[in-house]
């Protein structure tokens, strides 16, 4: 059977929590509840620093604004992590070329991203953080919940992926007149704290 619907679930699921991907394939494969994952993420180094990082994200996924910052630095780790993660499948699987397979899971993990970081300042917006914690606890559980499934159901699982992709899209284009408000709000903050430290510079005793 063709790896291609595993690596297109696993693509999706790193632009969500790639550190969560990692570890959940690594553990599935070191406990032997399946073979199809790679000798390479099953490595006990490869597992420390997984968990170690999921747990740091796990944290910081769950902050107002916190996680917009996380999203921003993680915008090149995660594509690429999908992509080095599909390219390991196809590897260990032998019926799709690496090459391919990173292209799928890079570009698949990228849009992933991008919805997940628009979602999140959408959701910065309000100023409770109880919704920031709650739709990282479901992020979590579905990126561990459909990895688990893809493993089992590899197809099933790249048909949910596709549609909770093409649904967070939806959902990010609506919301961007909010995210642009949002946005636009935040650069005449800082404008606003640069004038005042320049004028309090000025005002300075020399």
């Amino acid at each position: 059977m063709s790896v291609l619907p595993l690596v297109f679930t696993s693509g999706w699921a790193s632009g969500i929590n790639a550190y969560a991907v990692v570890l959940l394939f690594g553990l599935l494969g070191a406990t032997g509840v399946t073979d199809e994952v790679p000798a390479a993420l099953q490595r006990p180094d490869v597992l420390i620093v997984a968990g170690v990082l999921f747990l740091c994200e796990a944290v910081a996924d769950k902050v107002p604004y916190v996680d917009s910052v996380w999203d921003a630095v993680h915008t090149v780790i995660r594509p690429v992590a999908g992509a080095v993660v599909a390219a390991l499948l196809a590897g260990h699987n032998g019926s799709l070329p690496e090459l391919a397979a990173g292209a799928v899971g890079g570009s698949t993990a990228l849009l992933s991203h991008v919805v997940k970081a628009g979602t999140r300042i959408a959701v910065n917006t309000s100023p409770e953080p109880a919704s920031n914690i709650v739709l990282s606890l479901a992020e979590d559980l579905g990126v561990a919940g459909l990895i688990a499934f893809a493993v089992f159901h590899p197809v099933a699982a790249a048909v949910i992926a596709g549609l909770l992709l093409a649904g967070g899209i939806a959902v990010v284009v609506l919301l961007w007149s909010r995210i642009r408000r949002y946005l636009r709000r935040r650069r005449q903050r800082r404008e606003e704290k640069r004038q005042v430290a320049a004028g309090g510079a000025a005002a300075a005793p020399r």
